[in-house]
């Protein structure tokens, strides 16, 4: 049976794309929340400076010497965009902006100049070929399974296993970091750990789904979780859920109109950003209409309130508390003057009579409270 699984090229596809997934959602998870979420990006360009340097030193394409290598590169694009943003001369934005492009057109000078004919090719790099990834195997125990899921199982291992260690000081460096200094949890160096090993995550993930891939899976299910909840321990698991949603729901719609694989695995992360952008409960777009809608219906029914008390009992009663007093003098729309009172009928505010609004004891309540709270 296990033979089979692995045997299955449908499952090793979408166990690729799930493996990448959840080892970009674990780091991203903190990468958005500290704001660094486009080291990413910057990562996955520069770490081509970082295995053509290697490959030209030791003639390796792939094992640990090039993980390191390209890790490295990683690190080096933050160190320098750091330090470059630390000068004051141009903000981290910009330092980024200059500091991976820069690297990312060193490694593909050097390919150019140096390896014509190896296979490193910068569309490969960036955007990888996860249909091919069950051709290239490795025998364990008797089964034939794919180089890239031992890969990234192992990384997805590591990377488990770092974020459940260090929650607790990751979790205090995401949120205070000046705090998580004053306790000795070293948050630089937790800083510096999370994206190397961001960058190791990249180098693992770019021969079998590619750069944009893996910065998709970083960046757009820990940022859609931040959309639907502030706990942190949810956010990561909603991260890793939508991660691998994207994955089974990507590979399936790939299938269906025969497209990229990698590209629809991408674009359901973007789908569901979209969804959660519209419809989170609390943040969605949607929910927040609706809730500037009611905000709008309240300070309308207390204009309303106050303006039919600023003329209760008065001369210009009969004249000031009507429907057409609000469209004439108010200048409100007439659906807006119906709504209003629609509303204020509903809470019990007002009540009409022969065409004449006039205030209940509750509406005179609340318009006494308004005035008295502009007296104050």
């Amino acid at each position: 049976m296990i033979a089979a699984f692995f045997d299955s090229i449908p499952a090793m596809i979408v166990l690729t794309g799930v493996l990448v997934g959840i080892s970009g959602a674990l780091l991203g998870s903190f990468l958005v929340l500290r704001g660094n979420a486009m080291l990413t990006d910057a990562i996955s360009h520069s770490i081509v400076f970082g295995i053509i340097v290697v490959w030209l030193l030791t003639r390796q394409l792939a094992g640990p010497v090039q993980l390191i290598g390209a890790a490295a590169a990683g690190v080096l694009t933050v160190v320098l965009s750091e330090a470059l943003a630390r000068s004051k001369l141009v903000k981290m934005d910009a330092a980024i902006g200059l500091v991976f492009p820069a690297l990312f057109a060193a490694g593909v000078i050097l390919i150019a100049l140096y390896a014509r004919d190896v296979h490193i090719h910068v569309d490969t790099v960036l955007l990888g070929e996860i249909g091919f990834v069950w051709l290239h195997t490795v025998t364990l125990w008797g089964v034939d399974v794919p180089v890239s899921v031992v890969t990234l199982g192992a990384v997805l291992a590591i990377n488990l296993g770092f974020v459940l260690v260090l929650w607790k000081e990751l979790k205090l460096a995401s949120f205070d970091p000046g705090l998580a200094a004053a306790l000795g949890f070293l948050p630089g160096v937790l800083h510096y750990a999370l994206l190397t090993l961001t960058s190791v995550t990249a180098v693992a993930a770019f021969d079998a789904v590619g750069a944009i891939l893996f910065i998709a899976f970083v960046i757009v299910p820990p940022a859609t979780a931040y959309l639907l909840t502030r706990r942190l321990w949810l956010m990561v698991v909603l991260a890793v859920a939508l991660s691998v949603a994207a994955c089974v729901a990507g590979y399936a719609l790939a299938r269906h109109w025969n497209v990229s694989i990698a590209g629809m695995m991408a674009s359901m992360t973007g789908v569901w950003f979209v969804l959660a952008l519209l419809f989170a409960p609390r943040r969605g777009l949607v929910s927040q209409a609706l809730r500037a809608r009611a905000r709008r219906r309240d300070h309308d029914c207390r204009a309303l309130v106050a303006h039919l008390f600023t003329h209760q009992n008065s001369p210009q009663m009969a004249e000031e508390n009507t429907l057409r007093a609000l469209i004439d003098h108010l200048g409100w729309p007439e659906p807006r003057a119906r709504a209003a009172i629609l509303r204020a009928h509903d809470r019990a505010l007002v009540e009409r009579r022969a065409g004449l609004l006039t205030l209940r004891p509750k509406g005179v309540a609340e318009a006494e409270a308004i005035f008295g709270r502009r007296g104050a």
